[in-house]
């Protein structure tokens, strides 16, 4: 099974990413996780010590030289638009309980439609985690999916929308769906975050009427502290774990 995550920024992708990353490997998957956000901070849901010291992807120059037989620092230039990248998950990963993550980390470019050397391995990269990975992966990705291209985006098997009670996250929801929508993917499915109440509930499924929502998680002071902490959120909070593993259940219901 091959997952995206998305949402507005502080919506919660990344804490249901961990969750959704933990429920897999209790199963008794094999789990891949890959931190597709620019701001980076899956390794912190999932605990690893010194998040800080895992260098992105992208940030690799001599990795990303090699593979595309680019120059280091070059604008311009010819370079490989097809690179290896088969091996990267493996040798480029960290292990933390039994699960592989891999940060792919951001391109900072001068304007849309750039085509650089990093964004090229990145992109190739998500390409062969979603086609050939014989794992489940879950990809945390930013709120527009920058990542997923055309092809890529037909064989993922779920892209999860993550949203909380509030016009700005039903906003980017919308956006994120037009964007998922334009580019192939049809298995769409939304996720309730921070819910309060019964109210909160019904607020968003009245302005997300169009698609399921696979669950709702409450809202807890504990995740809040966990991430404060340095800490898995399943570490301090029980409430959200059980949430979580019922939207793990539906979400393998309706593979």
């Amino acid at each position: 099974m091959k997952i995206a995550v998305s949402g507005k920024g502080g919506v919660g992708k990344t804490t249901l990413a961990a969750l959704l990353i933990k429920y897999f490997r209790d199963q008794g998957k094999k789990v891949l996780a890959i931190d597709a956000d620019p701001d980076a901070n899956l390794a912190v849901a999932l605990g690893v010590p010194h998040p800080e010291e895992i260098t992105p992807i992208s940030e690799m120059k001599q990795l990303v030289a090699e593979r595309t037989e680019s120059t280091p620092g070059k604008m311009g230039g010819f370079f490989k638009l097809n690179p290896k990248v088969d091996d990267i998950p493996d040798t480029f990963s960290t292990t933390i309980d039994g699960v592989k993550l891999m940060v792919l980390g951001g391109v900072k470019k001068g304007g849309s439609g750039c085509i650089c050397p990093e964004s090229v391995l990145l992109r190739t990269l998500v390409t062969h985690l979603v086609l050939f990975r014989n794992e489940v992966v879950v990809m945390d990705m930013e709120a527009g999916i920058e990542h997923l291209g055309r092809g890529t985006a037909r064989s993922v098997d779920k892209l999860i929308v993550v949203v909380e009670p509030g016009r700005r996250s039903i906003e980017t929801a919308q956006h994120v769906l037009h964007l998922a929508k334009d580019i192939g993917i049809e298995r769409i499915v939304l996720v309730g975050n921070k819910v309060r109440s019964q109210q909160d509930r019904e607020f968003l499924e009245t302005n997300l009427s169009s698609l399921k929502f696979l669950g709702f998680m409450p809202f807890d002071e504990k995740v809040i502290e966990a991430d404060l902490k340095g800490q898995a959120p399943y570490d301090l909070s029980p409430a959200t774990m059980a949430a979580a593993k019922e939207i793990g259940d539906n979400l393998t219901k309706i593979q």
